[in-house]
């Protein structure tokens, strides 16, 4: 079955692993030297074409889908990925103590404490809840929400980040990411795509009474045009909005998947995941077919990746 999922899930995995030899670069020295091409490049005494969390939790998210999405399933999934990873180093972590990691950690205990069927996610916040690590492996959950009414999206967007990152902000940040990603699949044009988003969003706002206080932080995005700013405005760390606002960014200023992700990277900072967020996006534009050729043939567990887009594909055949 043919079907965006390949174009996302190795969008996502390609923009990841080029990003992980250059995290935490600072940016003036990436935009002093740029990296215009990934060739042979290690980190973590890991083969060139390593993915990290970003896609080993996109990868999760996309099996607990293909089986019909259940909110307690996925969660499962994420607790088993970080406890075999950290024995078994598979769908890598190279930092045992980030943010998503712990989050994962509190979920598991949450679950373990819980007496009840159902998975209470809303009893809990912490300060890792504004960072970027829903936001990462949010875009298969696109096959679930594409072309229902908006606030249904919404609440369904919010319980699946709230899962390791329950804040209104991290959800609203992964409901724009969607929704300018379910414009590009309906078919247009990505500028397109994202005026119709921030429209949509601003509706939504009226629709849930979205906090006041918290239209500020979405001044950049939705209020004005992210693209009118210059790339000294934008940030590229781990807070959510820095990564949303750069991987928007970079996927509206530039014209091919090689030439988004490169940016994304060559803006320093978070570059593993800011390359997934921004791959995804721009590999659903571009298509799977314009990605060099020799990115494909080096990432890890290709056919793993392949197989798995094609199962999404088939689970969905009868709404792609």
């Amino acid at each position: 079955m043919i079907g965006p999922a390949k174009d996302i899930l190795m969008g996502i995995a390609i923009g990841e692993a080029l990003g992980v030899p250059f995290e935490s670069s600072e940016r003036p020295v990436m935009l002093k030297y740029p990296v215009e091409d990934i060739v042979g490049c290690k980190a973590h005494s890991q083969p060139t074409g390593t993915w990290s969390h970003s896609s080993a939790l996109t990868f999760c998210m996309t099996e607990s889908i293909i089986n019909g999405y259940d909110l307690e399933t996925t969660a499962i999934n994420f607790i088993r990925w970080k406890n075999e990873s950290l024995r078994h180093t598979k769908g890598y972590i190279f930092d045992h103590h980030n943010t998503t990691v712990k989050a994962i950690c509190r979920l598991e205990k949450l679950m373990n404490q819980s007496q009840d069927e159902n998975l209470n996610i809303s009893s809990y916040s912490s300060d890792f809840d504004i960072s970027n690590g829903s936001l990462m492996r949010i875009l298969p959950l696109l096959y679930v929400i594409r072309d229902k009414p908006t606030r249904f999206q919404f609440d369904i967007i919010w319980e699946s980040s709230a899962l390791t990152h329950n804040h209104i902000r991290v959800a609203m940040c992964c409901m724009i990411y969607l929704k300018v990603a379910e414009h590009i699949l309906n078919g247009l044009e990505k500028s397109d795509a994202y005026e119709q988003t921030r429209f949509e969003i601003k509706e939504l706002w009226e629709v849930i009474h979205f906090d006041v206080n918290e239209l500020r932080y979405f001044e950049k995005i939705i209020l004005s045009d992210i693209r009118t700013y210059p790339i000294d405005s934008l940030r590229s760390g781990v807070y959510v909005i820095e990564t949303l606002e750069a991987s928007l960014w970079c996927l509206l200023k530039t014209d091919s998947y090689k030439d988004a992700v490169l940016k994304s990277i060559n803006l320093g900072g978070n570059t593993s995941t800011t390359g997934a967020i921004t791959g995804g996006l721009a590999g659903l534009y571009y298509g799977y077919n314009t990605f060099p050729d020799h990115w494909i043939k080096t990432l890890s567990k290709r056919n793993y990746i392949e197989q798995l887009a094609n199962r999404l594909d088939l689970a969905f055949s009868n709404r792609v």
